[in-house]
């Protein structure tokens, strides 16, 4: 195994040199990376006939072009690799029982499980997409990632202590103590991994998009590259070496952050009246926002649309949809099997709530500095320039870091876009590894030891069947990484928080809380809930409507031709306008005949995400199928658990069964 092991890593390190050496171009990023945070928002490039014209004081485009020194960045790939690489060999050495595996022995402290819970939460998509989202539509992007930050108040407040008393290693030892413990962790584990795989989904294809972006290398080739290291960490390091990587992680994204915010703010001479004077009076974020038709048909122009900029609706612009998104944030996170699981890593429950409180600080000042990151991009990049080089404004903070250093040196530049790019690949391993960690411990410790082998399996059995099971997911996640390249994968985000808030949540809760709740409750509340949850999202809006799609291209194409009719006799459309009328006419050739992945011509549900209806339903089914279904056993058993969630007394051992 060790010698296997140092193969293992002096591969990956010098093939990282070796890659790094062979090349020497940087690639231009024409595309959106997927992930955990806010999925690419699509801005039209040709003005409809509703929206005003663009004001002679900005030009219609400000074309920029993203391209990072394939030398230096996979050098510093290689470094980060390396680094982390070292903590593996050091964690390899402490992981030998199920223990240390799936809870680093119970021996992190809080301080250092704060950073790790924010190491696990802060992904490459929060850092790229949440300030990309302001950058093209001010105050609403700093409105979407609140919910993350107030989420952290729900699990200190109901979550955290009870779930590190009452629990050992999985949401299965949560909800199996006064259950039947069998068909309680089967369902359990398959709800974990059907969030584990959603979630992971998503980060794999923004990893290998990120790659191919901006250092040109294959998306399959990264897709197996982010594969094979995120297996290393879980199988030979457990949650010792996860916990570190993520440590480190947050480290290098919040150091990056930070510096980054502090030369955008030195633009300004370090005053926040001029930095918002600064946006409000910027011709070119005048001119984007003019093109955006506002409530009731109404436009903007000059300083008025400039101020729009720092008002909420230009984005958010349904209630009822961000209530309902709020609310799977807020709830869906504390139902999250991998944030879950940090609880038992700590050993007292005043370390838990030690580190949810240092988290929040952690993700509460990393959103702040990413709202001057995404107001910075707008001011130095223009909206019009980021959404040259991605319609979703994924890459605005990269391409800031390229300007700010760029104004030093250029090498800096380079330098500066190379250490960001190999942070953000960074965050993605972490965030990747503790998935893989979260399905694996569903179904090794749930399946195999507790419903399999009936708890009756000796610590080298558990161990080895948590790493071959996370040699299997981690293979799996790779092939289902590759099969989703084309997929738009926006919709396996919503699935991950509105499974997590209204099947794994609501169970938990009751099952801590409730004296009456049992296992009738646990399996209706979890079935329930998640299959609403998915069929939901299934029918919504985050799901491609060809037909929807093809009605979009022939507004367009309209829209064009009219444009077309107005000019003067031989005269032809600009070069842009031309192309955009050719790929319209080909989306709607393409697009007017076909539906859904559901048979669908345009949704049912008309909210992108169910949690205003589905959290109500897993609550609703858990409590009927507990009252419809009562068991004494249950009942009895309540005293004993709730001073052991209180206290944490015998916990460990009582569940261990």
């Amino acid at each position: 195994m060790k010698k296997l092991f140092i193969g293992f890593v002096l591969a990956i390190i010098m093939g990282s040199v070796a890659l790094a050496a062979d090349q020497a171009n940087g690639v231009s990023a024409s595309n959106s990376v997927s992930g955990s945070g806010p999925p690419a928002v699509a801005v039209p490039s040709t003005p409809t006939p509703t929206q005003a014209a663009t004001p002679s004081t900005a030009p219609l485009t400000k074309k920029r072009e993203l391209k990072a020194d394939k030398a230096i960045t996979l050098t510093m790939f290689a470094v980060i690799i390396g680094i982390t690489m070292c903590v593996v060999v050091w964690a390899a050495k402490q992981t030998k029982t199920a223990a240390d595996f799936y809870a680093a022995g119970g021996g992190i402290t809080g301080t250092q499980n704060g950073w790790a819970i924010a190491g696990d939460y802060m992904s490459a998509a929060s850092f790229l997409g949440i300030s990309g989202l302001i950058s093209l539509y001010g105050y609403d992007g700093f409105m979407y990632s609140v919910g993350w930050l107030v989420a952290y108040i729900t699990v200190l407040l109901i979550i955290a202590e009870p779930c590190r008393n009452a629990g050992k290693y999985t949401l299965g030892d949560i909800l199996s103590f006064r259950t039947n413990p069998k068909p309680v962790r089967a369902v359990a584990a398959i709800s974990t991994v059907a969030v584990s795989t959603f979630y992971l989904t998503a980060q794999m294809v923004g990893a290998g998009k990120l790659m191919a972006l901006l250092v040109g290398v294959p998306y399959k080739t990264s897709i197996i590259g982010v594969g094979i290291l995120m297996v290393g960490y879980v199988v030979f390091g457990g949650m010792t070496a996860t916990t570190w990587v993520q440590i480190i992680k947050a480290g290098l994204l919040m150091s990056g952050a930070f510096l980054l915010s502090v030369l955008v703010m030195a633009k300004a001479n370090f005053n926040p009246i001029g930095f918002f004077s600064d946006i409000v009076n910027n011709p070119y974020i005048q001119d984007h926002v003019s093109k955006m038709v506002l409530k009731d048909g109404i436009t903007l122009a000059g300083t008025d649309a400039g101020q729009r900029f720092l008002e909420p609706g230009l984005f958010l612009k349904k209630p009822l949809d961000q209530i309902s998104l709020g609310m799977a944030l807020v709830l869906g996170t504390a139902g999250m099997p991998h944030i879950l699981m940090r609880f038992f890593t700590v050993p007292t429950a005043q370390a838990a709530r030690k580190s949810v409180i240092i988290a929040m600080w952690i993700i509460g000042a990393f959103y702040v500095l990413t709202t001057l990151l995404g107001f910075g991009a707008a001011i130095h990049l223009t909206p019009q320039g980021i959404i040259s080089v991605d319609k979703g404004g994924n890459m605005a903070t990269l391409l800031l870091a390229q300007q700010m250093g760029a104004d030093i040196s250029p090498i800096i530049g380079d330098i500066f876009l190379a250490f960001l790019c190999s942070v953000a690949f960074a965050t993605i391993l972490a965030v990747v590894s503790g998935l893989v960690l979260a399905a694996s411990a569903a179904i090794a410790h749930d399946i195999y030891v507790n419903v399999i082998k009936d708890g009756h399996a000796d610590q080298h059995e558990q161990v080895m069947a948590a790493r071959i099971t996370s040699l299997v997911v981690g293979a799996i996640g790779i092939v289902i990484g590759i099969m989703a390249e084309k997929a738009n994968v926006a919709h396996l985000v919503a699935l991950a928080f509105a499974v997590a808030s209204s099947g794994n949540l609501p169970v938990v809760f009751l099952s801590l809380f409730w004296k009456k709740f049992n296992t009738a409750g646990v399996i209706s509340g979890l079935v329930v809930g998640t299959i609403v949850s998915i069929a939901l999202v299934m029918v919504s809006p985050n799901m491609t409507y060809p037909k929807v799609v093809a009605s979009g291209a022939q507004k367009t194409i309209e829209a064009l031709e009219k444009k077309q009719a107005a000019l003067p006799p031989g005269t032809m459309l600009e070069e842009s306008d031309t192309k955009a009328l050719v790929k319209a006419k080909e989306d709607y050739e393409k697009n007017k005949d076909g539906k859904s992945m559901m048979g669908l011509d345009k949704p049912l549900f008309g909210l992108k995400n169910p949690g205003i209806v589905s959290i109500p339903i897993g609550f609703l089914a858990a409590i009927l199928g507990c009252l419809a279904f009562p068991s004494r056993k249950s009942e009895e058993m309540w005293d004993e658990i709730y001073v052991r969630q209180n206290t944490g007394i015998g916990m460990a051992k009582a569940i261990d069964h």
